[in-house]
């Protein structure tokens, strides 16, 4: 890939250095077992995509500040609780590579843990009075629930339409990228009209990242979840969709059975993945995730020319053009 994580992290450098160390200061407690935990869990950040957003998109309207920081924690915070405990609802024992929280202090600590990380990132916001910051977090999170949750329903029936795929990856995954542009914006005292700009173009690079994301599932790069992994967790992604709306009906109905029935089968599972191959699900997504990036940079013109726009443009076509 040509774009590199450090060449788009240059023009906010310092202050996600910095941030590392406040983060760790923001997550510090004296009990000593949660203290071991927050320890783990800092050590095995991922890329940090999240801060960065929150940064670059302060930095194109306005100084980053110490609401700058606090927003990206709160962020990081949020976003964290989540994660452990959709590691306890999945049942994972892996996050990242490495064992997850209830693998390591099984499930009852797992829930505590998760709430503790919601509580200090509520507590943090509170405290200094960023209560337009938690608004977007907290919206971010309410939906983040009912997407998740609008999911789990409609596996259950494998009845999902397009439209009702944007509407749970608007909220699964592209309510929290929209939410850290939007808290970027609103750290910086910039016109509140890029606040929703801000938004909406979070919420085009989230839509097709998760796209990228479904299209890990039908290759063999190594991204951190194995091949076919939706399929046996009967998640309809948008290749699957496009596929099963675009064959006979006869065909359908046999994919669907074999997803319901035999999706531990690693023979039935790769059938599905040819299935879908054969039939133009997977340029099909990839023509729809081009769409939304380009939607988002149509939205990104509209800021100020700055290196920080130039760094949110180049995140954005990272996200698309990633192997993992």
């Amino acid at each position: 890939m040509s774009i590199s994580l450090s060449s788009i992290q240059a023009p906010i450098e310092e202050p996600m250095k910095a941030f590392e160390g406040k983060f760790r200061q923001f997550m510090k407690t004296k009990v000593m077992l949660l203290d071991t935990i927050m320890n783990y869990i800092v050590q095995r950040k991922g890329k940090q995509m999240r801060p960065m957003f929150v940064f670059l998109t302060a930095g194109c309207v306005g100084e980053i500040t110490e609401k700058t920081y606090r927003g990206a924690a709160l962020i990081e915070l949020l976003h964290t609780a989540t994660l452990v405990h959709d590691d306890v609802v999945d049942e994972s024992d892996y996050r990242r590579g490495f064992f997850s929280i209830n693998a390591v202090w099984k499930n009852k600590i797992a829930v505590l843990v998760g709430d503790y990380l919601l509580s200090k990132g509520l507590l943090l916001s509170v405290d200094h009075k960023d209560f337009d910051l938690l608004t977007s977090v907290s919206t971010a999170v309410r939906e983040m629930a009912e997407g998740e949750l609008l999911q789990i329903e409609k596996a259950r029936k494998l009845d999902i339409t397009e439209d009702v795929y944007f509407d749970i990856i608007r909220k699964k995954t592209a309510t929290l990228i929209a939410a850290c542009c939007a808290v970027g914006v609103q750290s910086t005292d910039a016109d509140s009209k890029y606040v929703e700009l801000a938004h909406q173009f979070g919420e085009k690079v989230g839509i097709a990242f998760q796209i990228k994301d479904d299209l890990f599932d039908y290759g063999d790069a190594e991204i951190g979840k194995p091949l076919g992994i939706d399929i046996k967790e009967k998640k309809m992604t948008l290749p699957l969709i496009y596929a099963l709306q675009n064959t006979s009906r006869s065909i359908r109905k046999q994919m669907i059975k074999t997803i319901k029935h035999d999706s531990e089968n690693p023979l039935k599972v790769k059938e599905v993945i040819d299935f879908v191959k054969s039939t133009g699900g997977i340029a099909y997504a990839n023509q729809r995730m081009q769409e939304f990036a380009q939607e988002a940079r149509n939205i990104l013109s509209q800021f100020p020319d700055s290196v920080y726009r130039t760094s949110l443009g180049n995140l954005l076509n990272y996200t698309i053009e990633r192997n993992k």
